[in-house]
């Protein structure tokens, strides 16, 4: 019996169905903007799903065909009516960048290859685009989550002294801050650092979602008076229910008065430095000690891909660099070019993400990826325009940058809420459209969310009218 090998037998017949599935793959990315936004998985690939773990293979026209099959089946963020959640709609180009990362198979932790400099490249083009340091550190994440962790995780090292790595954070009473709107990853980020996330204060926000910064400034301070430690102020880039900026230059200055970390979370609304029309709004983000976006949203690199970047380097290394023996550094050979990523951050083991980020900045440039944004947010003005014009719709919070919150509110209805969350399943579950919902002051809205590069104000006009159109159906009678 030969020695066993997962090479195949048969280069050819896998080439002609990697080409076969390659073909599939690059016909459903052509097709769309066609079809229905979201299919739900049939009952019948469920259960297939669900089969006992596999003691031998099967051949790679099969598993072709099994991979071609899950295609039409994705969550539809790749469709142009794809209003719900912040995903980004990815890109025909991503394609190819995932086909060398498979066939590289490299580890992105450390050691001296040539991945390593292709992340380096990519980070050195991210400070230079958010306006950092070029000396600053910054690593590839999974995405924000992540990179908040790493953030708030050097920001805690940095106040109560690099000893509490072996230490633990003792009994510092540490407090942060962040707009009442700014994501839950920010808390969960608090909860994983054991500072629990009761020590993220919310600051109540003005009527245009933004922090209330005259709050800000009284929460800080009855806390110091409390016997409490403020550490953090995180200012939001991008609030995901409405895509609220907050006003990150005052941010800045108070953070700096006060002497606390200033952290932006910019998930989606950092990339928008891009756009010509948004940056001026971003003004402070660059005087950040810490900045965690992605590229998965909407600058349309394929999940996942997103990065932190932290203006002290020094302090960056130290929250994270420990290496155990056999990852000793040196100055020749592979186990050269040091520090690595790892070094950086928690995972030794780490993909090689800065490929697709590097190939589609490439692909497209800085230029063209900006005017995308610069579209979605025209667009969200023109949806804006259109809802104040019909009658039965009502807006629910200002289109200041790609979000759009509204409601079906025909006259009489009592239960707009429970009629409004029909409408979005009806728009759903008919593949006409995906919104979401959202609650604003206490009252369910409509979440319309644009950063898809295929949307076209068509797409706008659909939705309106089907929403009018299913909503006069479900009225209650």
């Amino acid at each position: 019996m030969p020695d066993p090998t997962l090479d195949p037998a048969d280069w050819d017949a896998l080439r002609r169905n990697a080409h076969d599935l390659l073909d599939r793959s690059l016909d459903h990315l052509q097709s769309a903007r066609d079809g229905r936004v979201w299919t739900p998985l049939p009952d019948a690939m469920k259960a297939q799903l669900q089969a006992d773990l596999p003691a031998t293979g099967i051949a790679h026209d099969v598993l072709a065909d099994r991979l071609a099959a899950l295609l039409p089946y994705g969550v539809g963020n790749t469709h142009p009516r794809f209003f719900g959640w912040v995903h980004g709609a990815g890109n025909a180009g991503g394609v190819m960048p995932e086909i060398v990362a498979a066939a590289m198979n490299a580890n992105l932790g450390g050691r001296d290859h040539g991945a390593i400099y292709v992340e380096k490249q990519v980070l050195d083009w991210c400070r230079t685009m958010m306006g950092f340091p070029a000396d600053c550190g910054g690593l590839i994440v999974s995405g924000t989550s992540m990179a908040t962790i790493i953030a708030l995780k050097t920001a805690r090292d940095r106040r109560i002294g690099f000893t509490s790595r072996a230490k633990g954070p003792g009994q510092a009473r540490l407090v942060g801050y962040a707009s009442a709107q700014a994501h839950s990853c920010v808390a969960r980020a608090f909860d994983l650092l054991g500072l629990g996330s009761d020590a993220l204060r919310p600051v109540p926000c003005l009527a245009d979602f933004t922090m209330d910064l005259c709050a800000l400034r009284r929460m800080i301070k009855q806390d110091a008076a409390a016997g409490l430690t403020p550490f953090a102020v995180i200012g939001t880039a991008g609030s995901v229910n409405v895509g609220a900026i907050d006003d990150l230059a005052g941010i800045a200055d108070i953070a700096a008065v006060k002497d606390l970390w200033f952290h932006v979370d910019g998930a989606f609304g950092a990339t928008a430095i891009l756009s010509d029309r948004v940056r001026p709004r971003l003004k402070g983000m660059e005087r950040a000690d810490s900045l965690a976006f992605d590229f998965h949203k909407w600058l349309h690199v394929n999940y996942d891909a997103g990065c932190v970047l932290i203006r002290d380097r020094d302090a960056h290394l130290r929250a994270f660099s420990e290496r155990p023996d056999y990852l000793a550094a040196s100055t020749r050979g592979l186990a050269a070019g040091n520090p690595w990523p790892v070094d950086f951050g928690p995972e030794l083991s780490r993909g090689f993400r800065a490929l697709k980020i590097w190939a589609h900045l490439l692909e497209h440039g800085t230029e063209k990826l900006g005017a995308t944004m610069t579209r979605n947010v025209e667009q969200a003005g023109y949806l804006a325009d259109r809802i104040d014009q019909s009658p039965g719709l009502e807006l629910m919070a200002p289109a200041t940058l790609n979000i759009v919150c509204f409601r079906y509110a025909p006259q009489g209805v009592a239960d707009l809420d429970t009629l409004n969350e029909a409408i979005v399943v009806e728009l759903q579950e008919s593949g006409v459209a995906a919104p979401s919902t959202t609650r604003l002051h206490g009252a369910i809205a409509i979440r319309v969310n644009l950063t898809n590069h295929r949307t076209t104000r068509p797409d706008l006009d659909l939705l309106l009218a089907e929403t009018l159109r299913i909503g006069a159906v479900l009225l209650p009678t």
